[in-house]
């Protein structure tokens, strides 16, 4: 067994502390990942204070984690000990569902869907249609620990260019919002704008550069327009700047949400071209009514996207090793992280917490 310490909170209202724990030994198809970094999503928080209603505890959290491959199994051949890897939303799937077959595992459809991270199977046994968890466990642990043990096919590789620690967060927020780019055909030339400039869009805009396409980003925050600006958005404008909004009616090509709470969307509905889409991926709850007119008069769509594949998180990773794409982050120790939740429910950080778990092995020498 392997000795393990991370930092878990135990109920919706307690702070993370540091909680020790034993995984299995690598087993056949398994790495063992000796964690180096973790980035902070705002997702870690809702699901530590049970705001989806679905949380199990204790809740250790990450699913941005990179580390160094520590022990492999002995029937692995995609990684090496040594090896620099990530680990994103997802440690297994049902791999026999139509979305697993087609290779789009976080929309696997199995009696316990895709197995996260942390905080277990999305649909516990108890509520399963069989009565049982197909993936025999109860819970899982995430990167906010020392080692991590995942299957050989959910572990991705890092490129040798990307430096570890800006790696951490393209493994949420990257692909998150590099996905649905993907899906819906976003190509060079393209308007795109970018609702919320917090750590996925900060992301966003990044990678909708890359992509070649203009990008204006909408924030709520007057100090965010010139770093959105710097990241390479050609405008950012101020949400509740009415005049502004109006005269860019029908402009965009693709809108997409990355604000991580309930927001109404129907202002930047009717900045769609006809036809074009505008994609949530940062809330996952009730959301204001949508007037449906000016979607029906555009025949525009509103619709949603859920993190990303394996192949597109990887995808993702190579992209932005090749053209030099890094989030803006912030580096903190372990003993810091209930004060990067307070900041980051403030939109006080710039722009992902990445917190450094070699602080955590020194800590528990």
């Amino acid at each position: 067994m392997l000795n393990v310490i991370g930092y878990s909170a135990a109920g919706p209202h307690d702070k993370l502390k540091p909680h020790r724990f034993t995984c299995e030994d690598p087993r056949a198809i398994d790495v063992q990942i000796e964690v180096m970094y973790c980035g902070v999503c705002h997702s870690d928080i809702h699901q530590v204070k049970n705001e989806w209603s679905n949380t199990v505890y204790p809740c250790m959290p990450g699913h941005e984690v990179v580390g160094r491959v520590a022990a492999i199994g002995s029937g692995v051949t995609r990684h090496k000990v040594g090896d620099i890897v990530g680990v994103g939303c997802m440690i297994d799937s049902c791999r026999a569902c139509e979305a697993c077959l087609a290779g789009e595992q976080n929309y696997c459809i199995g009696p316990n869907s895709w197995l996260a991270t942390y905080n277990g199977p999305m649909v516990p046994a108890a509520k399963a249609p069989n009565g049982r968890n197909s993936y025999e466990r109860d819970n899982t642990f995430g990167g906010y620990a020392t080692a991590i043990v995942v299957k050989e096919d959910f572990v991705l590789k890092i490129p040798h260019n990307l430096a570890p620690e800006k790696a951490a967060p393209i493994l949420c927020a990257g692909v998150t919002t590099y996905s649905p780019f993907k899906h819906w055909g976003v190509k060079p030339g393209d308007h795109v704008g970018i609702i919320g400039y917090g750590g996925l869009g900060n992301m966003a805009a990044k990678i909708a550069k890359a992509l070649g396409a203009t990008v204006t980003v909408f924030t709520t925050s007057a100090d965010k327009r010139s770093l959105a600006e710097a990241a390479g958005a050609e405008r950012a404008i101020l949400e509740n700047d009415e005049k502004t909004l109006a005269s860019l009616a029908g402009t965009f090509d693709f809108i997409l949400s990355t604000v991580p709470t309930k927001h109404d969307v129907n202002p930047f509905v009717a900045l769609l071209k006809r036809d074009r889409t505008l994609v949530i991926v940062g809330a996952l709850e009730v959301m204001e009514p949508t007037n449906n007119m000016p979607v029906a008069f555009k025949r525009r769509s509103i619709a949603g996207s859920l993190i990303g594949s394996i192949a597109e998180t990887q995808e993702v990773l190579d992209f932005c090793a090749e053209h030099d794409v890094t989030p803006d982050i912030e580096i903190i120790p372990i003993d810091r992280i209930n004060e990067a939740y307070e900041r980051v429910e403030q939109g006080d950080v710039r722009f992902r917490y990445v917190i450094d778990m070699g602080s955590l092995r020194t800590a528990s020498e």
